[in-house]
């Protein structure tokens, strides 16, 4: 494995990346724009940086994981970005879910400093990520992608190498389509439960133990039991709603039919203006709850 890795984005999924790296025996060097998540990080044996930059400067590999566009472009060309960093060996691998094109973008802006980069999309929650049950949908340079191998590996359960960069991305709105499909056919199958008058403890038991059991059913099916969005959250409302517009769009572009994903949506953005933004994404359960005339 890469001596020196740098992690830049230390939110949920990013400080994790950083943990398991640093439990793997990596050196980790790492950087977010907020402070607080430096702190929760102390103690860990993770070393921070100033910049993205000091961090290239001082990495073999990095690792950045980014909530937004206008953050992935700071920090691949941005004022104290990737791009000044004088360290032309440098290989970046981009876990973040953003359109084709902004990808596109940070590739070119590192390619005119002979910086590669890959588009690794992950597979997998929060509550995943901790444990580094995740898969890596790899695309771009196929020796840079072997190269950092051994960095993905080191926080991910499974790494599949999917082709040309910009297919891990295409990969993971696929997969990102399923998981809000099954998110929210499972919390319809809760609020169903509950109607009935069922016990959803019992229920999510036996749920989970039949053909219509899903690794989302798996993970978030104890928050809807529960009715708790906020004590263990694996992924916002607020990414979540970000993720389904480019998801979105991506579709519309290829006049691909998705009758499914998008009689989703409104859902998602109903607990989103139900001031459930930083919730986790199964409250859409909640949003289903309050239209059957639940309430616990």
């Amino acid at each position: 494995m890469s001596n020196t890795a740098g992690v830049i984005g230390l939110g949920i999924m990013g400080s994790a990346f950083a943990a398991n790296l640093a439990k793997g025996g990596v050196q980790v060097i790492g950087y977010d724009i907020d402070p607080a998540r430096i702190d929760d990080l102390a103690g860990t044996g993770i070393q921070f940086a100033a910049s993205p930059a000091a961090v290239a400067e001082a990495a073999d590999v990095v690792v950045t994981s980014l909530p937004s566009p206008a953050a992935f472009h700071g920090v691949m060309s941005g004022a104290g970005g990737i791009t000044e960093c004088g360290n032309s060996a440098l290989i970046v691998i981009d876990t973040c879910t953003l359109s084709v094109d902004d990808k596109q973008a940070g590739f070119d802006a590192l390619a005119a400093k002979s910086i590669t980069l890959l588009d690794c999309p992950v597979s997998g929650t929060g509550a995943q990520a901790a444990t580094g049950d995740l898969a890596i949908l790899a695309s771009g340079d196929k020796d840079a992608y072997q190269k950092a191998l051994p960095v993905l590996q080191g926080f991910s359960r499974t790494q599949h190498y999917v082709g040309p960069f910009g297919d891990g991305s295409k990969v993971k709105y696929i997969a990102n389509l399923l998981v809000a499909i099954h998110n929210a056919s499972a919390a319809e199958a809760m609020v169903l439960g509950l109607k009935s008058g069922l016990d959803p403890e019992m229920l999510l038991n036996v749920l989970t133990d039949g053909a219509g059991n899903s690794r989302v059913l798996e993970l978030r099916g104890p928050m809807m039991v529960a009715d708790d969005y906020d004590s263990k959250v694996t992924a916002t409302m607020k990414i979540q709603d970000k993720d389904m517009g480019i998801i979105n769009n991506y579709i519309d572009s290829l006049d691909c039919p998705a009758p499914l994903f998008k009689s989703t949506i409104g859902l998602y953005k109903d607990a989103l203006e139900g001031g459930l933004e930083n919730s986790d994404t199964a409250s859409v359960c909640r949003v289903l709850e309050k239209m059957a005339g639940i309430e616990r």
